[in-house]
């Protein structure tokens, strides 16, 4: 009698079920690209900047269920942009301070969206995949949307990884460099934009913050310097968004959650060797 180990069955299912083929590559596609990305957001102190293009882009979902669409990620995708435009013009042209520019944006937006949605003659019933996420339920398009923007968007930061830095660390030095100041902002931002709004079909508008603040957070907890912090965020945004999703398929619970809850523990253990590596910091010194 031949005996087989159910989690080996259960292991091989998951490789093979279409769903869970895309829902690996679109995870392991945007996790290290909001890891690395995120680096850059918590330094320039722009992690409400992803809510509130998130929550804003409620009301692109809405529009585009409005007009019939049966896909509302373009209108989802447009609007989101245009939110981020409204915000870099507004911070560049008044003297209003960023986090007042984003609760302005972001409470507009879903008030925007609420009301459009109250105006539906039918209630979609498919509004909380956007809401809470639902990465099992995606097809091959927005996986292939996934990966052409992790290759540009990646590629780019590393092409321009030196000049991102110095605007994000001093923006007046990088002026007197010769750095174009808006160029470089309207890029991250075009960059940044784009990743939350793709990200929402992976954690939903509620969750989708955590992937660009978690895994930064726990990289700086044990990186010595940026480029520690950027392979370490890198590397958490990948093994947080793949744990998430293995773990939802084997616990049966919901994606987006056991994702953000994956990356959460490895926070905890970066907290843990980080107070270790302080810890024996003194002691080698006095070797």
């Amino acid at each position: 009698m031949e005996f087989t180990c159910p989690l080996i069955i259960t292991t091989t299912r998951m490789f093979i079920e279409p769903f869970m083929v895309r829902a690996l590559i679109a995870a392991v596609l945007l996790g290290p690209l909001c890891g690395l990305l995120g680096v850059f957001a918590t330094a320039r102190r722009m992690a409400f900047f992803s809510d509130t293009v998130s929550h804003g882009a409620l009301a692109g979902i809405a529009l585009g269920l409005w007009i019939g669409l049966a896909n509302p990620t373009i209108s989802l995708v447009a609007v989101s942009l245009l939110i981020g435009a409204a915000m870099l013009w507004l911070k560049e042209n008044t003297e209003l301070l960023s986090d007042t520019i984003m609760a302005l944006l972001l409470s507009g937006s879903v008030a925007i969206g609420i009301i459009i949605l109250s105006l539906l003659e039918s209630r979609p019933g498919d509004i909380h995949r956007y809401l809470f996420g639902d990465i099992l339920a995606i097809g091959w398009s927005e996986v292939w949307q996934s990966g052409v923007l992790a290759v540009v968007a990646g590629t780019a930061l590393m092409l321009r990884l030196r000049e991102l830095t110095l605007v994000t660390a001093n923006e007046d030095l990088a002026h007197v460099c010769g750095i174009s100041l808006k160029r470089y902002n309207l890029i991250f931002v075009l960059a940044l934009t784009l990743t939350v709004a793709m990200t929402i079909r992976l954690l939903g508008i509620v969750l989708v913050t955590s992937l660009l603040v978690i895994p930064p957070a726990a990289a700086r907890n044990v990186s010595k310097n940026l480029r520690q912090h950027l392979i370490l965020s890198f590397c958490i945004g990948f093994l947080g968004s793949l744990g998430g999703v293995i773990l939802s398929y084997f616990v049966n619970v919901p994606c987006g959650p056991a994702i953000v809850v994956s990356c959460i523990g490895m926070f905890v253990l970066s907290l843990i060797v980080g107070r270790l590596q302080q810890k024996a910091s003194p002691v080698l010194a006095k070797i």
